[in-house]
């Protein structure tokens, strides 16, 4: 099998200080969240994975292109061909307008003029940017800005994607628009992706599967199913009636109501030797209708809180 990452070990020091502790990963090719707090060491980690800076220690590949080389080497230049990233920070070059901006990039990566123009063309046409294409970077929107960085990301159609805080500072409205457009890439382009953020519900939009980071170390990786705990105590109870009885009656046998969560719908926590059929039971009592009994996992929250050790 072709990696996506192929990781054995990778440590990376700035002298008395350690960024990376022996990360070793092998993940597949998709869309891949890189999870973790501000200073978890994910940026180093994306450095390393375009060959800006080598490990201290340890091996690794990028769709079998290895790490570590010279920065300036042939390996590294190829390493960087495979991939497109979208900096946090903004990264724009004053006095460009979009065209200019994504077709300079083009041209970096190793294009003709030419064939950057007509990419940096398509690129800003298909992220909803045309009409702005010849107005200089710095008078863009935030949202705008984001979107243009992306497109600078893919002008030369890499096969993998690496986006560091991609929705920081958008509004509700930004973040969503750009998460579509960065899962489309995945899904109807055959893109992989890289997404580090410190934002769950970004992962959860559209990541198949993560990787948690703390303090240097990877404290978890798989599919999001695959990592969460699976709870046999706990369960969303949907239900029909008049619940404040019911829910009295529950809290009496020592189940815990923990939420709310509307229309009808409850998350509640069982004692040991709860049966389900004392649901049934209290709610033929209190003339309530149970509509479904779901059980309720571990979310992706309580994962990351668990994994990082909060």
């Amino acid at each position: 099998m072709k990696w996506l990452l192929d990781l054995q070990n990778v440590t990376r020091t700035f002298g008395p200080f350690t960024a990376l502790h022996g990360v070793t990963l092998q993940l597949p090719p998709g869309r891949i969240g890189l999870l973790g707090p501000n200073g978890a060491g994910k940026s180093t980690l994306l450095k390393i994975l375009m060959g800006l800076i080598p490990p201290s220690s340890g091996t690794g590949k990028v769709l079998d292109e290895p790490l570590g080389g010279d920065r300036d080497s042939v390996s590294n230049w190829r390493l960087r061909r495979l991939i497109g990233f979208m900096p946090e920070a903004d990264a724009l070059v004053p006095g460009l307008t979009g065209i200019e901006y994504v077709g300079l990039a083009g041209e970096l990566y190793g294009m003709s003029r030419g064939q950057a123009e007509r990419r940096a063309h398509e690129v800003l046409t298909y992220l909803g940017l045309e009409e702005a294409r010849y107005r200089f970077v710095e008078s863009y929107s935030l949202g705008m800005k984001q979107r243009v960085k992306l497109a600078q990301a893919i002008v030369h159609d890499p096969p993998v994607l690496l986006l560091d805080e991609p929705t920081s500072g958008l509004d509700p409205a930004g973040r969503d628009a750009l998460l579509r457009l960065v899962k489309e890439l995945g899904t109807l382009h055959g893109k992989s992706i890289i997404l580090s953020t410190h934002l769950l519900a970004d992962v959860q939009t559209v990541c198949e599967r993560v990787v948690i980071v703390a303090g240097g170390r990877v404290r978890g990786q798989g599919t999001v199913e695959e990592l969460c705990a699976r709870r046999d105590d706990r369960f969303r109870l949907r239900i029909q009636g008049q619940a404040v009885g019911f829910l009295t009656k529950l809290s009496d046998q020592g189940v815990q109501i923990l939420d709310d969560t509307g229309h009808g719908e409850w998350r509640i926590a069982v004692p040991p030797g709860w049966s389900n059929r004392q649901f049934f039971q209290l709610a033929a009592e209190n003339a309530v209708t149970i509509r479904a009994v779901i059980r309720d996992d571990e979310t992706l929250e309580e994962l990351f809180l668990r994994a990082i050790g909060s």
